[in-house]
């Protein structure tokens, strides 16, 4: 089954509180909604969704899935600001994906299935990723730091020939996992 939608709710205020802003699709401008950048807590009703902390889908990136999130600090935020957000593209619940460490797919190949806390224990030699094959029906969140923590940034189906294409300033990824999307 193809989902790509959910409900998320932003607050202006910690534990849900002050001015609400619900969002069921893409939304590339918080402020053009009537509501400022500052996001306290927030719940996800249902979905994934990749969130960012400047309009237009730019900035430091935050994976929410389904449940509460009281204060910003719950999704590993430094400060409240938030300008825009997306649903994750779910399409079912097959996950593989080919990591390479080159660009354009060279390099030293690892192939993933499942959640991956530390890379260099499955072979790779470096902890750049610098392309990606994404198969299958999941996303994925990668981390730059081991166990799933540090910077991170969601691949979904498809071919990323360079870290930039997945919004990376480096290519530095050692943990990996598959995003969960309960409805």
């Amino acid at each position: 089954m193809s989902q790509y939608s959910g409900k998320i709710v932003f607050y202006e205020g910690k534990c849900f509180t002050g001015r609400k802003l619900e969002i069921c699709s893409d939304c590339d401008n918080f402020q053009d909604r009537g509501f400022m950048n500052r996001v306290n807590s927030v719940r996800v009703e249902s979905g994934a969704f990749v969130c960012f902390d400047h309009p237009d889908f730019k900035g430091q990136q935050y994976i929410l899935e389904h449940g509460e999130y009281p204060e910003f600090q719950r999704w590993n935020a430094h400060n409240d600001h938030m300008g825009s957000c997306k649903p994750i593209r779910m399409h079912g619940e097959h996950y593989r994906m080919e990591l390479f460490e080159g660009d354009n797919f060279s390099g030293q190949c690892v192939e993933l299935c499942d959640d991956c806390p530390f890379l260099q224990a499955r072979g790779l030699t470096k902890n750049c990723i610098n392309s990606i094959k994404v198969y299958g029906d999941g996303a994925w969140v990668l981390y730059e730091e081991p166990n799933y923590r540090g910077r991170m940034y969601v691949v979904e189906r498809g071919n990323y020939c360079t870290h930039m294409e997945w919004q990376a300033e480096n290519p530095n990824i050692q943990s990996i996992r598959r995003v969960a999307n309960y409805f």
